[in-house]
């Protein structure tokens, strides 16, 4: 793959926690526009690489380039905005559904648009009145959808998803698929995305597996499923 079309080098990562190898020999690029799905048995640390690419974790072994650069010699918060991470279970604040959707616009010093929050909630299923709601009155499929709308408030050069649409039965699921695979070809968007859906997985442009044992990676998998 050219390095030019590189976003993202995940560079032969390795992780141990204590004496336990987490994952080992984990290389791959991401590209703008590229939606690359990683799967693989429970507990082979799938969501430990996420979180190491999202610069929540320091790999033991290895390092996470983004558009060139070593991520450890980069603020921490200006990667975060351009490598945007969003979690199987997210984590609402505040008191209400607005409070979660403003955070964006105030780190930025830029005034929230109300009527763009109406727009991207009917979009991901929701009805209007979810703004005002209680985040304690959200169940987990509608905080999943607000947790991704919060993160798409400013669009990254690479959304990381892990396990969004477990909570979402297959109508909401099929419509967040679509609306991410839109970002995919519209915006040049790169999706890594954690899952188990074969609906998913059969979708992506390209597949990676890590085994049960140390979280290697298969390369003889990788691929379309």
């Amino acid at each position: 793959m050219n390095d030019k079309n590189v976003i993202l080098h995940i560079k032969d990562v390795g992780y141990r926690a204590g004496e336990n190898t987490i994952l080992q020999h984990v290389d791959f690029c991401l590209s703008p526009g590229e939606f690359k799905l990683i799967t693989g048995p429970s507990g082979c640390g799938k969501s430990t690489l996420l979180k190491i690419v999202a610069s929540l974790l320091s790999p033991t072994e290895g390092a996470i380039l983004f558009e060139g650069k070593d991520i450890a010699t980069l603020s921490p918060e200006g990667y975060r905005q351009q490598v945007s991470y969003c979690v199987q279970t997210p984590s609402l604040f505040g008191e209400t559904v607005y409070d979660n959707l403003i955070f964006p616009w105030k780190i930025r010093n830029k005034t929230p648009e109300p009527e763009r929050f109406i727009t991207d909630l009917t979009r991901f299923g929701l009805s209007q009145d979810t703004l005002t709601k209680s985040i304690t009155e959200l169940s987990g499929g509608e905080k999943q959808r607000v947790s991704l709308i919060r993160n798409l408030q400013f669009l990254p050069k690479v959304l990381l998803l892990d396990e969004v649409t477990s909570a979402l039965d297959e109508s909401n699921k099929r419509n967040v698929n679509e609306i991410i695979h839109r970002y995919v070809r519209e915006q040049n968007v790169a999706v890594l995305w954690v899952t188990h859906d074969s609906t998913e997985i059969s979708h992506a442009d390209d597949v990676i597996r890590l085994q049960a044992q140390g979280g290697k990676m298969q390369e003889a998998n990788r691929g379309r499923a």
